[in-house]
């Protein structure tokens, strides 16, 4: 068996004054200086980072209280955020910790990793559906979601699966203090954090590894908790998901979605990251179709009361087109619009992989 080469040293990169001063940089990016705890911290620099720096250089550091919310799309959930001063310290953590598990994760692995996203996961998938429609006799999908992903981390697994590639003992220290800093109750990790989006892939590259390497599927994606494969027949299918559903379960402690978790012959196509998605083209989901409708209509009726400016509908017509452009959705989007004549929609060859 290969050694896994594991990480000591990690914590004086991590608290270095120049990647603490990198990291107010990001947090700080666009319009998030203007908020009020950005920019109080703002008005002493230099010594609220030396501050945090002694802190950190001394162990005597410790996260504060969560900023909660409620976010309502794409659905209704709690969002814990942290302060400023929690979040160069997760910023900086995420700077030096991405480079260690940069060439850990599998290359079909897509969520919040430089270079990749949910465009990228979505041609990974068409692209294994067009090869499973060539190669198999009997192509069928498998598709596996974890239910409450983010809120039902088991942080004590988590904290094991850390251990395996990081020897330094402070990082884990810090890293633990992170962890366990989560408002969300006796599980689960803050969706706001930028650590957990390294937690939530560092824990799921657990199952990459496992339906990857042990049991050798070739055509697999994963984005963040939505997990989808290609076998050849409805049998291998069927065993491929309740292997997956086992080792969430057994190893992970989480469970599977059993609504959203099913599978299915390629012909059907399969709904994942935001698109319907078939070999031979890709259209926008009808939640998201629906909620487009929506804000324009919203968004609409403030601009006849004078109540916004057409600048902030283009601006959000724009966001959301952004993701439209990814599939062949361009009568969807003329549809849609119609009634705004103020709105102008490109030509048709914006659209799809054209």
């Amino acid at each position: 068996m290969a050694k896994v080469y594991q990480y000591d040293n990690l914590y004086e990169q991590i608290i270095s004054f120049r990647n603490l001063e990198y990291a107010f940089t990001q947090v700080t990016k666009g319009d998030r200086k203007f908020r009020k705890d950005a920019i109080l911290f703002s008005m002493a620099l230099d010594k609220n980072l030396v501050d945090l720096w002694h802190d950190l250089k001394r162990g005597n550091y410790r996260v504060g209280e969560y900023i909660r919310f409620k976010v309502y799309e794409p659905k209704e959930r709690w969002v814990s955020a942290p302060r400023v001063r929690d979040k160069i310290v997760q910023f900086a953590t995420h700077h030096i910790i991405k480079r260690i598990y940069e060439n850990v994760f599998i290359s079909d692995s897509y969520a919040c990793l430089d270079g990749r996203g949910t465009h990228a996961a979505v041609n990974s998938v068409q692209r294994d559906m067009r090869i499973a429609e060539r190669e198999f006799l009997d192509p069928w999908i498998v598709s596996v979601d974890v239910s409450k992903f983010f809120y039902s981390i088991d942080r004590e697994i988590l904290k094991q699966i850390l251990r395996k590639k990081i020897k330094c003992a402070k990082t884990l220290w810090l890293l633990d203090r992170i962890i366990d800093s989560s408002p969300e109750g006796a599980t689960g990790i803050p969706l706001g954090n930028v650590t957990s989006q390294d937690f939530a892939n560092i824990y799921l590259n657990e199952m990459d590894q496992y339906v990857k390497r042990f049991l050798g599927v070739r055509y697999y994606t994963r984005y963040m908790d939505d997990m989808i494969a290609f076998v050849d027949g409805k049998f291998a299918a069927q065993s491929l998901k309740e292997e997956m559903c086992n080792f969430l379960e057994d190893r992970l402690n989480m469970v599977a979605n059993p609504k959203k978790s099913q599978i299915f012959p390629l012909d059907q196509g399969v709904n994942a990251y935001g698109y319907k998605i078939w070999t031979t083209h890709k259209l926008v989901r009808d939640d998201s179709k629906c909620r487009a409708k929506r804000r324009i209509k919203a968004m609409d009726r403030k601009l006849q009361a004078g109540l916004i400016q057409q600048s902030e509908i283009t601006q959000s017509v724009n966001s959301w087109l952004g993701h439209a452009r990814h599939s062949d959705s361009y009568n969807l989007v003329k549809k849609i619009y119609a009634p705004y004549p103020y709105i102008t929609i490109e030509g048709d060859e914006r659209f799809g992989n054209r």
